[in-house]
């Protein structure tokens, strides 16, 4: 329907000086018009069997993914379809899971070449493929434009979205090496269909449309540009169509809580800074916590402490273990059975009775028995919002314990009294390529808890480099804060069940000295 009456505006003389707005026609490769290449891509497709003719390519490992060469039949179409595109208004993209440049919805644009291969891609193109796989895709358009330049990036996903059948992208790029980082790299799944390893990474190149069918196991990624020279230009979306079924996603088990370590305040003398044992000081510091949610103790540990555990973390006696799966996480988490003796002492502490207790007079919240009860600072409490939907939330879980929201309160409160503050963690190693994601299973079991970070070796740590911690409100864009990796700076936040946490991809500039950097860090997550 926009072909027709954009056609009808180029074969007409405007009357009034107008810009004149015409569509060029865009010629696609004679290998998509064949009749019996469509017969033999459509069996090879519904078989998942390889098959390739001229230009046209179907490979079906990892997933159905279809590579046309040479697409667009005019070079002189390509060139000034390329200069319409740079010469649009690009926005910066950048989350948990990318980084890019991208263009508004190109389906109402009416430069002439992007009208042309708009018309041609959702007319003659859209029945071509809805042919070889057998269903009906909708004339719904979704297209726009993306720059990928230095250090941007769009990590592990399988694009999975109401209506969403078909992905497509055309490559408009100069000459391409796989040196140049940006290709499109395709995952493997594994039983529970979560992505595991790349095993095909297709390098852009020029005028190369590369479709695929979205599916549970369409898993991939654009990785990281490497190049400082080149700008990755491609256009892409989706056709749309029914959904192809899905079963329910992998539900994956939560990190094991376990109660403190009994170790006593002798464990804070040794470790600590003494400013922090102080009374007055740890006041000082709970009114900043309970005004904000968060605090960040620079000089945490004592300095012998700390640059011995600095020093240790280096040893090649530890052993880092990848975690995945790649569209939730990618970092290295020690072996707590390989640390030495005082990085494993450095755990011990973070574990300890005395530290919950030290918590809970930084924070105020109740990590130790021997905390004020709820009804004990009750008005202090009604003062702060945060603290208030946490007494709410206290108040639930106390009916739910006793089976009843309705139970007298001297049972909630004695309920209370017999619940035990608990705690998971890990030693984790970030460096080039390290992130971790937000995801439907992270939200759905999200609740209030005290996040701690302490990290080592990120002196020359620079905020380009990524590996930040953001926090951000669930479902919304909006960035609530932003933790930096600082050495012996101890970061404690507050989180609700509307709060998410996700650190940011350790980019290539991290690395693109003689050395490449990495930091440390525990990271800890404590529970009333």
């Amino acid at each position: 329907m926009a072909s027709k009456r954009l056609s009808d505006e180029c074969g007409k003389t405007e009357k009034k000086k107008k810009k004149k707005t015409c569509v060029e026609t865009a010629e696609l490769c004679s290998v998509v018009e064949e009749e019996q290449v469509k017969k033999s891509v459509k069996k090879a497709w519904s078989q998942r069997t390889h098959y390739s003719q001229g230009d046209l390519e179907l490979d079906c490992q990892p997933f159905p993914h279809c590579i046309i060469r040479n697409f667009l039949s005019s070079e002189t179409f390509i060139e000034n379809l390329q200069k319409e595109l740079l010469g649009l208004n690009f926005h910066e993209k950048s989350n948990d899971l990318y980084r890019f440049k991208q263009s508004d919805d190109l389906r109402k644009r009416m430069e002439p070449y992007i009208a042309g291969l708009r018309a041609a891609l959702f007319g003659p193109f859209r029945s071509w493929l809805g042919e070889v796989l057998g269903v009906e895709l909708e004339p719904t358009v979704d297209i726009s434009c993306a720059k990928y330049e230095h250090t941007d990036v769009l990590l592990c996903h399988d694009d999975e979205l109401e209506g969403r059948r078909v992905a497509f992208i055309l490559y408009l790029v100069p000459p391409w090496e796989s040196s140049d980082g940006g290709t499109l790299d395709l995952y493997t799944t594994d039983s529970n269909l979560q992505p595991q390893s790349i095993v095909k990474s297709l390098v852009p190149s020029l005028n190369t449309l590369v479709l695929f069918e979205v599916s549970p196991v369409s898993f991939h990624q654009v990785s990281e540009v490497l190049t400082q020279d080149k700008c990755r230009l491609s256009l892409s979306g989706w056709f749309h169509g029914p959904s192809l079924e899905r079963p329910p996603r992998h539900t994956e088990p939560p990190i094991p809580r376990n109660p403190h370590l009994p170790r006593d305040e002798m464990l804070l003398l040794e470790w600590v800074n003494p400013v922090y044992l102080d009374i007055s000081h740890q006041e000082q510091v709970q009114e900043e916590f309970e005004d904000s949610s968060e605090v960040q103790l620079k000089d945490f540990l004592k300095e012998e402490k700390f640059r011995e555990v600095s020093e240790a973390l280096r040893l090649t006696q530890i052993q880092w273990t990848k975690r995945g799966p790649p569209n939730k996480r990618c970092c290295e988490v020690a072996s707590l059975d390989t640390l030495p003796q005082c990085v494993s002492a450095c755990w011990e502490l973070l574990h300890s009775e005395a530290f919950f207790l030290l918590l809970s007079n930084f924070t105020g919240l109740r990590l130790h028995y021997l905390c004020p009860a709820d009804e004990d600072d009750e008005d202090d409490e009604d003062k702060e919002e945060g603290n208030g939907e946490k007494k709410e939330e206290d108040d639930k879980r106390d009916g739910e314990a006793t089976g009843s929201s309705t139970e007298p309160s001297a049972n909630a409160s004695r309920e209370k009294e017999l619940s035990t503050p608990v705690c998971c963690g890990e030693l984790r190693r970030w460096s080039h390529g390290s992130y971790t994601l937000l995801h439907d299973g992270e939200a759905a079991r999200a609740e209030y808890a005290l996040d701690l970070a302490l990290p080592f070796g990120c002196a020359d740590w620079q905020s380009e480099f990524g590996g930040f911690t953001c926090y951000v409100a669930n479902e919304e864009d909006e960035e609530l804060l932003t933790v930096y990796p600082e050495d012996n700076s101890l970061a404690l936040v507050y989180r609700d069940k509307e709060t998410l946490k996700f650190v940011k991809h350790v980019n290539h500039k991290s690395s693109c000295d003689s050395s490449c950097r990495a930091f440390y860090d525990f990271s800890f997550v404590y529970y009333e």
